[in-house]
Protein backbone atom coordinates (compact mmCIF):
# COMPACT_ATOMS: atom_id res chain seq x y z
CA UNK A 1 0.00 0.00 0.00
CA UNK A 2 1.74 3.55 -0.78
CA UNK A 3 -1.03 2.01 0.65
CA UNK A 4 -2.72 5.10 1.00
CA UNK A 5 -3.28 6.97 -0.88
CA UNK A 6 -3.19 3.46 -0.16
CA UNK A 7 -2.75 1.48 2.59
CA UNK A 8 -8.21 0.96 2.75
CA UNK A 9 -13.18 -0.59 0.71
CA UNK A 10 -17.66 0.29 -1.27
CA UNK A 11 -20.70 -0.34 -2.63
CA UNK A 12 -20.02 -1.32 -6.35
CA UNK A 13 -22.69 -1.70 -8.64
CA UNK A 14 -22.04 -5.31 -9.57
CA UNK A 15 -21.23 -8.06 -7.29
CA UNK A 16 -18.89 -10.66 -7.07
CA UNK A 17 -21.62 -13.49 -7.71
CA UNK A 18 -22.78 -11.88 -10.26
CA UNK A 19 -19.31 -12.22 -12.50
CA UNK A 20 -19.43 -14.88 -15.12
CA UNK A 21 -17.73 -17.74 -14.31
CA UNK A 22 -16.49 -17.74 -18.01
CA UNK A 23 -12.73 -17.36 -17.65
CA UNK A 24 -11.21 -21.02 -16.82
CA UNK A 25 -13.71 -22.75 -18.68
CA UNK A 26 -12.91 -20.44 -22.30
CA UNK A 27 -9.24 -21.75 -22.33
CA UNK A 28 -8.97 -25.23 -21.04
CA UNK A 29 -5.62 -26.53 -19.55
CA UNK A 30 -3.80 -22.36 -19.93
CA UNK A 31 -2.11 -21.76 -16.82
CA UNK A 32 -2.12 -17.43 -16.27
CA UNK A 33 0.34 -15.92 -14.63
CA UNK A 34 0.05 -12.91 -12.69
CA UNK A 35 2.44 -10.89 -10.12
CA UNK A 36 1.44 -8.92 -7.01
CA UNK A 37 3.97 -6.45 -6.04
CA UNK A 38 3.26 -5.26 -2.16
CA UNK A 39 5.25 -2.91 0.03
CA UNK A 40 3.98 -4.55 3.52
CA UNK A 41 5.40 -8.31 4.56
CA UNK A 42 3.55 -11.45 3.88
CA UNK A 43 2.29 -11.64 7.36
CA UNK A 44 0.71 -7.97 7.15
CA UNK A 45 -0.92 -8.45 3.58
CA UNK A 46 -1.91 -12.67 4.25
CA UNK A 47 -5.51 -11.05 5.22
CA UNK A 48 -5.71 -9.11 2.20
CA UNK A 49 -4.13 -11.76 0.07
CA UNK A 50 -6.89 -14.10 0.91
CA UNK A 51 -9.49 -12.15 -0.01
CA UNK A 52 -8.09 -11.22 -3.16
CA UNK A 53 -7.45 -15.15 -4.40
CA UNK A 54 -11.23 -16.04 -2.30
CA UNK A 55 -12.80 -13.28 -5.25
CA UNK A 56 -10.04 -15.02 -7.92
CA UNK A 57 -12.06 -18.23 -7.38
CA UNK A 58 -15.51 -16.84 -7.40
CA UNK A 59 -14.87 -16.03 -11.38
CA UNK A 60 -12.85 -19.37 -11.87
CA UNK A 61 -9.10 -19.13 -11.31
CA UNK A 62 -7.72 -21.43 -9.23
CA UNK A 63 -4.15 -21.07 -8.22
CA UNK A 64 -2.32 -24.30 -9.04
CA UNK A 65 -4.92 -25.28 -11.38
CA UNK A 66 -5.17 -22.54 -14.31
CA UNK A 67 -3.86 -19.55 -12.83
CA UNK A 68 0.40 -19.21 -11.37
CA UNK A 69 0.92 -16.11 -8.83
CA UNK A 70 4.45 -14.44 -7.97
CA UNK A 71 4.37 -12.88 -5.05
CA UNK A 72 6.94 -10.07 -4.06
CA UNK A 73 6.84 -8.25 -0.58
CA UNK A 74 9.46 -5.09 0.26
CA UNK A 75 8.19 -5.77 4.00
CA UNK A 76 8.58 -2.32 4.28
CA UNK A 77 11.82 -1.34 2.69
CA UNK A 78 10.37 0.41 0.06
CA UNK A 79 13.84 0.74 -2.20
CA UNK A 80 13.38 -3.45 -3.04
CA UNK A 81 9.87 -2.50 -4.37
CA UNK A 82 11.71 -1.32 -8.23
CA UNK A 83 14.04 -4.55 -8.04
CA UNK A 84 10.81 -6.61 -7.33
CA UNK A 85 9.07 -5.01 -10.15
CA UNK A 86 11.72 -5.83 -12.08
CA UNK A 87 11.93 -9.38 -11.16
CA UNK A 88 8.18 -10.01 -12.15
CA UNK A 89 8.29 -8.27 -15.86
CA UNK A 90 11.56 -10.74 -16.34
CA UNK A 91 9.17 -13.45 -15.66
CA UNK A 92 6.57 -12.10 -18.15
CA UNK A 93 3.30 -12.54 -16.08
CA UNK A 94 0.34 -11.54 -17.49
CA UNK A 95 -0.49 -8.85 -15.41
CA UNK A 96 0.79 -7.14 -12.06
CA UNK A 97 -1.21 -6.23 -9.44
CA UNK A 98 0.09 -3.32 -7.39
CA UNK A 99 -1.46 -1.73 -3.90
CA UNK A 100 -0.95 1.92 -3.28
CA UNK A 101 0.47 4.33 -4.90
CA UNK A 102 4.12 3.80 -3.75
CA UNK A 103 4.15 0.15 -5.62
CA UNK A 104 2.24 0.98 -8.59
CA UNK A 105 5.28 3.61 -9.60
CA UNK A 106 7.48 1.15 -8.91
CA UNK A 107 5.47 -1.06 -11.09
CA UNK A 108 5.24 1.72 -13.96
CA UNK A 109 8.79 2.77 -13.89
CA UNK A 110 9.88 -1.05 -14.58
CA UNK A 111 7.27 -1.52 -17.27
CA UNK A 112 4.97 0.64 -19.81
CA UNK A 113 3.74 -2.46 -21.59
CA UNK A 114 2.84 -5.22 -18.86
CA UNK A 115 -0.57 -4.62 -17.90
CA UNK A 116 -0.94 -2.88 -13.97
CA UNK A 117 -3.56 -3.39 -12.16
CA UNK A 118 -3.99 -0.82 -9.39
CA UNK A 119 -5.50 -0.20 -5.99
CA UNK A 120 -4.78 3.19 -5.28
CA UNK A 121 -6.24 5.33 -2.29
CA UNK A 122 -4.43 8.83 -4.18
CA UNK A 123 -4.96 10.42 -7.13
CA UNK A 124 -4.03 8.31 -9.96
CA UNK A 125 -4.49 11.03 -12.47
CA UNK A 126 -2.67 13.76 -10.56
CA UNK A 127 0.16 11.34 -9.93
CA UNK A 128 0.89 10.61 -13.07
CA UNK A 129 -0.53 6.75 -13.45
CA UNK A 130 -3.00 7.23 -15.89
CA UNK A 131 -4.54 10.00 -18.47
CA UNK A 132 -7.67 10.23 -16.83
CA UNK A 133 -10.31 8.27 -15.15
CA UNK A 134 -12.37 7.35 -17.69
CA UNK A 135 -9.94 6.78 -20.39
CA UNK A 136 -6.54 6.03 -18.81
CA UNK A 137 -4.59 5.67 -21.75
CA UNK A 138 -1.26 3.63 -20.65
CA UNK A 139 -0.71 0.15 -19.63
CA UNK A 140 -2.50 1.31 -16.37
CA UNK A 141 -6.17 0.66 -14.66
CA UNK A 142 -7.81 -0.44 -11.72
CA UNK A 143 -9.22 1.06 -8.78
CA UNK A 144 -8.68 4.20 -7.20
CA UNK A 145 -10.28 5.78 -3.80
CA UNK A 146 -8.93 9.38 -4.03
CA UNK A 147 -8.95 9.64 -0.23
CA UNK A 148 -7.18 12.96 -0.23
CA UNK A 149 -10.74 14.08 -1.40
CA UNK A 150 -12.61 13.04 2.20
CA UNK A 151 -9.52 14.19 4.49
CA UNK A 152 -11.41 17.25 5.24
CA UNK A 153 -14.91 15.06 5.88
CA UNK A 154 -12.61 13.20 8.35
CA UNK A 155 -11.84 16.30 10.04
CA UNK A 156 -15.45 17.76 10.33
CA UNK A 157 -16.51 14.12 11.75
CA UNK A 158 -13.53 14.25 14.27
CA UNK A 159 -14.41 17.37 15.41
CA UNK A 160 -18.04 16.81 15.53
CA UNK A 161 -17.13 13.49 17.84
CA UNK A 162 -14.65 15.74 19.68
CA UNK A 163 -16.18 19.25 19.98
CA UNK A 164 -14.01 20.40 22.52
CA UNK A 165 -11.07 19.62 20.55
CA UNK A 166 -8.87 22.74 18.94
CA UNK A 167 -5.66 21.39 18.21
CA UNK A 168 -5.59 18.06 16.26
CA UNK A 169 -2.75 16.35 15.11
CA UNK A 170 -2.31 15.25 11.65
CA UNK A 171 0.22 12.21 11.53
CA UNK A 172 0.92 11.99 7.96
CA UNK A 173 4.01 11.07 5.20
CA UNK A 174 5.14 14.17 3.15
CA UNK A 175 6.71 11.50 0.71
CA UNK A 176 3.60 10.11 -0.42
CA UNK A 177 1.69 12.58 -2.87
CA UNK A 178 -1.67 11.54 -1.34
CA UNK A 179 -0.41 12.71 1.99
CA UNK A 180 0.81 16.21 0.65
CA UNK A 181 -3.40 16.73 -1.19
CA UNK A 182 -5.10 14.97 2.41
CA UNK A 183 -2.90 17.24 4.79
CA UNK A 184 -3.61 20.54 2.05
CA UNK A 185 -7.70 19.67 2.07
CA UNK A 186 -7.69 19.58 5.81
CA UNK A 187 -5.51 22.61 6.32
CA UNK A 188 -8.47 24.59 4.75
CA UNK A 189 -11.28 23.08 6.29
CA UNK A 190 -9.59 23.65 9.94
CA UNK A 191 -10.20 26.95 9.13
CA UNK A 192 -13.83 26.18 8.97
CA UNK A 193 -13.88 24.43 11.79
CA UNK A 194 -11.76 26.65 13.58
CA UNK A 195 -9.20 24.39 14.66
CA UNK A 196 -5.71 24.38 14.68
CA UNK A 197 -3.63 21.36 13.07
CA UNK A 198 -0.43 20.13 14.24
CA UNK A 199 2.13 17.94 11.79
CA UNK A 200 3.45 15.29 12.71
CA UNK A 201 5.62 13.30 9.89
CA UNK A 202 5.53 9.38 9.39
CA UNK A 203 9.13 9.29 7.35
CA UNK A 204 10.88 6.35 7.40
CA UNK A 205 12.39 4.85 10.15
CA UNK A 206 10.38 7.12 12.34
CA UNK A 207 9.90 6.97 16.20
CA UNK A 208 6.53 6.74 17.07
CA UNK A 209 7.22 6.72 20.96
CA UNK A 210 8.94 10.29 20.29
CA UNK A 211 5.71 11.50 18.13
CA UNK A 212 3.28 10.79 20.68
CA UNK A 213 5.42 12.35 23.47
CA UNK A 214 5.57 15.78 21.23
CA UNK A 215 1.90 15.47 20.67
CA UNK A 216 1.17 15.12 24.43
CA UNK A 217 4.08 17.87 25.15
CA UNK A 218 1.95 20.25 22.69
CA UNK A 219 -1.36 19.53 24.03
CA UNK A 220 -2.66 17.63 21.37
CA UNK A 221 -6.18 16.81 21.72
CA UNK A 222 -7.03 14.27 18.60
CA UNK A 223 -5.58 13.15 16.04
CA UNK A 224 -5.91 11.82 12.27
CA UNK A 225 -4.13 9.37 10.91
CA UNK A 226 -3.50 9.16 7.63
CA UNK A 227 -2.31 6.15 5.79
CA UNK A 228 0.58 5.42 3.97
CA UNK A 229 2.62 2.17 3.92
CA UNK A 230 4.24 3.38 6.88
CA UNK A 231 1.65 3.82 9.22
CA UNK A 232 -0.47 0.80 7.92
CA UNK A 233 2.53 -1.56 8.98
CA UNK A 234 2.31 -0.17 11.87
CA UNK A 235 -0.97 0.12 12.41
CA UNK A 236 -0.90 -1.54 16.07
CA UNK A 237 1.82 0.36 17.36
CA UNK A 238 -0.59 3.52 16.66
CA UNK A 239 -3.16 2.41 18.01
CA UNK A 240 -1.41 1.27 21.07
CA UNK A 241 -0.15 4.63 21.92
CA UNK A 242 -3.16 6.91 21.05
CA UNK A 243 -5.17 4.48 23.55
CA UNK A 244 -2.14 4.37 26.04
CA UNK A 245 -1.93 8.39 25.65
CA UNK A 246 -5.51 9.31 25.05
CA UNK A 247 -5.61 10.76 22.07
CA UNK A 248 -8.65 10.36 20.29
CA UNK A 249 -7.93 9.33 16.62
CA UNK A 250 -9.70 8.99 13.29
CA UNK A 251 -8.65 6.66 10.80
CA UNK A 252 -8.98 6.35 6.96
CA UNK A 253 -9.46 2.48 7.11
CA UNK A 254 -12.09 0.62 9.29
CA UNK A 255 -9.07 -2.11 10.02
CA UNK A 256 -7.50 0.62 12.76
CA UNK A 257 -10.67 0.18 14.59
CA UNK A 258 -11.26 -3.07 14.23
CA UNK A 259 -7.82 -3.81 15.66
CA UNK A 260 -9.31 -1.90 18.57
CA UNK A 261 -8.78 1.76 17.02
CA UNK A 262 -11.70 4.79 17.88
CA UNK A 263 -13.32 5.47 14.30
CA UNK A 264 -12.35 5.17 10.79
CA UNK A 265 -14.07 6.92 7.88
CA UNK A 266 -13.16 5.95 4.11
CA UNK A 267 -14.02 3.42 1.79
CA UNK A 268 -13.50 -0.27 1.98
CA UNK A 269 -10.01 -2.06 1.40
CA UNK A 270 -11.31 -5.43 1.20
CA UNK A 271 -13.82 -4.25 -1.50
CA UNK A 272 -11.66 -2.36 -3.25
CA UNK A 273 -9.48 -5.83 -3.59
CA UNK A 274 -12.73 -8.07 -4.43
CA UNK A 275 -13.17 -4.98 -7.34
CA UNK A 276 -9.85 -5.24 -8.59
CA UNK A 277 -10.31 -8.73 -9.59
CA UNK A 278 -12.69 -7.65 -12.28
CA UNK A 279 -9.82 -5.89 -13.91
CA UNK A 280 -7.92 -9.09 -13.72
CA UNK A 281 -10.26 -10.77 -15.38
CA UNK A 282 -10.87 -8.88 -18.23
CA UNK A 283 -7.21 -8.37 -19.05
CA UNK A 284 -6.58 -12.16 -19.26
CA UNK A 285 -9.28 -11.99 -21.25
CA UNK A 286 -7.72 -9.59 -23.82
CA UNK A 287 -8.86 -6.51 -22.39
CA UNK A 288 -6.31 -3.40 -22.80
CA UNK A 289 -6.05 -1.44 -19.30
CA UNK A 290 -5.76 2.01 -21.44
CA UNK A 291 -9.68 1.25 -22.43
CA UNK A 292 -10.81 0.26 -19.26
CA UNK A 293 -11.87 2.93 -16.75
CA UNK A 294 -10.59 3.57 -13.21
CA UNK A 295 -13.65 2.47 -10.73
CA UNK A 296 -13.86 4.86 -7.65
CA UNK A 297 -15.71 3.87 -4.56
CA UNK A 298 -19.67 4.88 -4.31
CA UNK A 299 -19.81 4.29 -0.44
CA UNK A 300 -17.49 5.07 2.46
CA UNK A 301 -18.27 3.61 5.62
CA UNK A 302 -18.27 5.26 9.61
CA UNK A 303 -16.78 2.81 12.11
CA UNK A 304 -17.07 3.44 15.34
CA UNK A 305 -15.55 0.94 18.21
CA UNK A 306 -17.27 1.27 21.16
CA UNK A 307 -14.60 -0.20 23.90
CA UNK A 308 -12.47 2.62 22.31
CA UNK A 309 -15.21 4.93 23.45
CA UNK A 310 -15.27 4.29 26.75
CA UNK A 311 -11.62 2.94 27.33
CA UNK A 312 -11.09 7.08 25.91
CA UNK A 313 -14.11 7.98 28.55
CA UNK A 314 -15.82 9.60 25.70
CA UNK A 315 -19.33 9.81 24.78
CA UNK A 316 -20.13 11.00 21.42
CA UNK A 317 -22.90 13.00 20.22
CA UNK A 318 -25.80 10.63 19.00
CA UNK A 319 -26.25 12.28 15.83
CA UNK A 320 -22.21 10.79 15.01
CA UNK A 321 -23.46 7.60 16.43
CA UNK A 322 -26.64 7.42 13.94
CA UNK A 323 -24.71 8.24 11.55
CA UNK A 324 -22.15 5.31 11.79
CA UNK A 325 -22.39 2.27 8.72
CA UNK A 326 -20.96 0.47 12.39
CA UNK A 327 -20.69 0.44 15.81
CA UNK A 328 -17.69 -2.31 17.18
CA UNK A 329 -18.97 -3.95 20.58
Amino acid sequence: MAVRSAVMVLAFGVALLSWPLQSAAQQPGKIHKIGVLLAASPAIAAPWIVIGKSALREIGYVEGRNLAIEYRYASGQYDLLPVHAAELVKLNVDLIVALGDITIEAARQATRTTPIVMISGGDPVGAGFVASLAHPGGNVTGVASLIPDINPKMLSLLKEAVPRATRIGVLWNPASRGGVLGYKGMQEAARGLGVTLSSYETRRGVDFDGVFASMVKERTEAMVVLTDPQTFNQRDRIRDLAARNRIPAMYEIREFVDDGGLMAYGPSLAGMIQRSVFYVDKVLKGARPADLPVEQPTKFELVINRKALKALGLTLPRAVLLRADQVIE
